[in-house]
């Protein structure tokens, strides 16, 4: 347990003090090549040989042991693949800079037969500026998709549309693999439910993330990194996962990769195939001019099932050109068919709650997503100290759907009504970046460009039936073109004096688009246009005021821009009372966040936080005529957030790992919906899990995640919900293989439901979805175990060694 903490701290301790001037130990690492070496282990050694300090080699080799004592020590160098290494004994003097030699270490050449490595990823890493979850570490994670997988991570909430909000903000920019997905929330939603959580590796949660990554995402970025693989030769895994909820469930996925010479070739496809099902109840009531008499009521019992089947591809080539470059292409595809239909009674009362009329709803969906994307992308070290890398990608977007709807008078009388739709949409996406670093005497230095051009194509074909006979629908037809150019610039700082952190980073960025909604003979054509700049500068200071506090300070400006689905201004029908439309006068929001954070041994971590978004996104609920809820979004005035949080990491016992991160929120909305309104809500939510290391291959888990009584829109208030899961796991075939059973939501609580407040009208509503599931999974890994001696200086770097994966 003691020589854990110890590299841990070491893992941080490198990362975070490599600045040469600092008080403390440097030395340089090197191959017999010259190479720097990353990822070596270096122990700080007394003179009855015990471990002083550990620590990791980053990169560039370097090696940095900081808040040592003063004293005579000697150096260990361990490295896959290398002999081992000792300096001579040399004496140091506290609070005073020391640099040795570089030293050079030899290939082992002993011949090595083949071994198996097996390390423990914890689920949960605490890391300056951001939170990373390690996904395969959780066993209820299996058989789950990444949208699930985000469900239970510490602080993220998912509301009934998909819209993905952290530590109680929503405005989230999801990136994958460090890129944009320049989708709308319901398109996320559809393409992270559609994406396996084997297929990734690690999520990132950062609040205030550097100026080198997008300004946009009000709340922070969540960044989704896929599995890479960096082993010698041809090796891989598969995974089978089949789950039973209500209906059944099958999540498959294979990870190849091969790798010799300057060549490495990966592949990655996962399968998912879900059936699926969605109750919602909404009891709507319509009020007198006073507000308070109740005048009419609708209750709408609607139930939704359904059926996904998703392909996804991953497939990518490195070639190492030269010792200092390196290039490469990635290519990816989704393909994702979804069948669904639905019924809806909308049964209209009196106040008494006595029924005028009943009518009911049929709907019939199939949807097409498709996407395809290639990155060809070049990284080049110029020496030790100075970076260029450069990534382009084109991604292309199809998305068709097909509707229809309708509606029956049960009673009194009859009648029938029906409409039809063909809603095709494309996506086409191109951008280029370009990043430079350089290494500076106590001065990291990093700057570059973006460019990203979208363009969009969406047509909606509505047909009715009228005396037997479909009919255009021109009044809810509609054709709307997009295009949306945004280019930026940012450049950064960070440096280590004393016992200081600081990083600072500034982002320009300008956007340009131009709509235009293609008129026909009920509409007339119209166009719109918008362009706007700004500035995004970051900031983080941290001090170590002994050898267990440390605090830091953190500030950022980010943006959130609408989605351009919801600048159309068409009509969507969601059924006969309720409609959603887009909001052409749109405007971005913009948000200050700012944060106090305390570490007490890297085990416990406090922090206050505020953040002031203008302009802020809300949805807004307008009510037409003949009863009809118009869903529609736009801007109001003001959201501030006032903010604590705590997580903590502890090992109760030797078999026993506890993680658990408390979040309460202070919010105060402020908008005009017909009148001005003002609201103020407090909320907690609560994330824990438990990891159990039980012998002889097994292990086990039990996690669960509690949100209050909650708010993020003006008219809309969440009630609390809930999720408890478990699961167990136990190593096979010579640890090559795992099987994993787990049951996610066992007390069935992770509903979703509250009330809407309309003008002269509130809704109850509550959302039931397939959310108990037990899942069995079998993974098996094959191939070399060796690892290649030339590796990242971190689990995270090995991720980035695939040029161009990086934000």
């Amino acid at each position: 347990m003691q020589r854990s903490l110890l590299l841990c701290a070491a893992v941080f301790t490198s990362w975070a003090a490599t600045a040469q001037g600092a008080a403390g130990i440097s030395v340089t690492l090197n191959n017999a090549s010259g190479e720097p070496l990353p990822a070596a282990t270096a122990a700080l050694l007394n003179p009855d040989s015990s471990i002083a300090l550990l620590a990791l080699s980053d990169k560039e080799g370097k090696v940095f042991f900081g808040n040592a004592a003063a004293g005579t020590y000697r150096i260990r160098v361990t490295a896959t693949g290398y002999a081992a290494h000792f300096t001579p004994f040399f004496t140091y003097t506290a609070n005073e800079p020391l640099q040795l030699s570089a030293l050079t270490l030899l290939p082992d050449t002993r011949t090595m037969q083949e071994v198996t490595v097996t390390a423990r990823k914890p689920l949960i890493e605490l890391q300056p500026g951001k939170t990373v979850v390690n996904v395969d570490a959780g066993i209820t994670n299996t058989g789950t998709s990444v949208m699930e997988a985000l469900e239970k991570m510490p602080g993220i909430t998912v509301d009934k549309d998909g819209n993905i909000s952290l530590k109680g903000r929503s405005g989230v920019l999801v990136l994958i693999d460090g890129k944009q997905t320049y989708l709308g929330a319901s398109e996320l939603a559809t393409m992270l439910q559609g994406m396996s959580s084997n297929s990734v590796s690690q999520v990132e949660l950062m609040d205030i993330p550097p100026a080198r990554l997008d300004a946009a995402g009000n709340a922070g970025v969540i960044n989704i990194k896929t599995k890479k693989n960096r082993q010698q030769g041809f090796n891989g895994n598969i995974s089978l996962a089949a789950g039973q909820g209500f209906y059944p469930k099958f999540n498959n996925s294979l990870l190849l990769n091969y790798r010799s010479g300057k060549w490495n070739f990966s592949f990655n496809y996962t399968l998912n195939k879900v059936q699926q099902f969605m109750r919602l109840y909404a009891l709507r009531r319509y009020f007198e001019p006073d507000g308070h008499t109740v005048a009419s009521m609708l209750e709408q019992p609607t139930f939704f099932g359904g059926r996904n089947t998703t392909h996804n591809l991953r497939a990518g080539a490195d070639y190492a050109w030269s010792k200092k470059t390196t290039v490469g292409l990635l290519l990816t595809g989704t393909q994702l068919a979804r069948t669904s239909g639905g019924t809806n009674n909308a049964a209209w009362m009196n106040a008494a709650g006595v029924q005028d009329s009943v009518i009911q709803t049929e709907s019939r969906n199939n949807n097409q997503f498709q996407t395809g994307g290639i990155n060809l992308n070049l990284r080049h070290q110029f020496n030790a100290k100075h970076e260029l890398s450069a990534d382009v990608d084109a991604l292309r977007y199809r998305l068709d759907a097909e509707q229809f709807f309708e509606n029956r008078l049960l009673f009194p009388g009859t009648y029938r009504e029906a409409s039809r739709a063909e809603i095709p949409s494309g996506i086409n996406i191109f951008s280029a970046k370009a990043d430079y670093a350089a290494q500076l005497p106590g001065l990291r230095l990093e700057g570059g460009w973006k460019s990203a051009h979208i363009d969009t194509d969406n047509e909606a074909r509505y047909q009715v039936a009228s005396g037997g006979n479909w009919t255009e629908d021109l009044g809810r037809s509609n054709h709307f073109l997009y295009t949306e150019n945004i280019h930026a610039l940012y450049g950064g700082a960070q440096t280590k004096r004393g016992r200081w952190d600081l990083q600072a980073g500034l982002r320009y960025e300008l956007t340009h688009y131009d709509a235009r909604q293609l008129g026909n003979a009920a509409q007339k054509d119209s166009s719109f246009s918008r362009t706007y700049d700004g500035l995004f500068p970051t900031l983080l200071a941290s001090v170590d005021a002994d050898s267990v506090h440390r605090f830091s300070v953190s500030a950022g400006r980010r943006i959130d821009r609408p989605a351009f689905q919801k600048l159309n201004p068409f009509l969507v029908i969601i059924n006969k009372y309720t409609f959603q439309q887009g909001n052409p006068y749109y405007r971005p929001q913009y948000t200050w966040n700012w944060s106090v954070e305390h570490q007490y041994k890297g085990k416990l971590i406090t922090g206050l936080s505020y953040s002031r978004t203008s302009d802020y996104f809300a949805q807004i609920f307008p009510v037409k005529e003949n009863g009809i809820i118009l869903y529609t979004e736009g801007n109001l005035d003001l959201l501030q957030v006032w903010g604590l949080s705590a997580s903590v990491q502890l090992a109760p016992a030797k078999w026993w790992s506890l993680n658990a991160q408390g979040v309460f929120n202070y919010k105060k909305l402020e908008g005009f919906v017909g009148t001005q309104i003002k609201r103020d809500i407090s909320q907690v939510s609560l994330n824990m899990n438990n990891q159990f290391r039980l012998g002889k291959g097994w292990s086990g888990e039990l996690t669960g995640f509690y949100t209050s009584r909650s708010q993020h829109d003006l008219q809309e208030i969440v009630d609390p919900s809930g999720q408890l899961s478990a699961g167990i796991a136990k190593m096979v075939l010579k640890e090559k293989g795992t099987l994993k059973l787990a049951v996610r939501d066992m007390l069935y609580t992770q509903w979703m439901k509250g009330n809407t407040y309309f003008q002269q009208a509130d809704e109850y509503f509550k959302l039931t979805r397939d959310t108990r599931v037990a899942t069995i999974n079998f993974t098996y890994r094959f191939g070399k175990a060796i690892k290649n001696s030339r590796r990242g200086s971190s689990a995270a770097d090995d991720e980035k060694a695939r040029v161009g994966t990086g934000g």
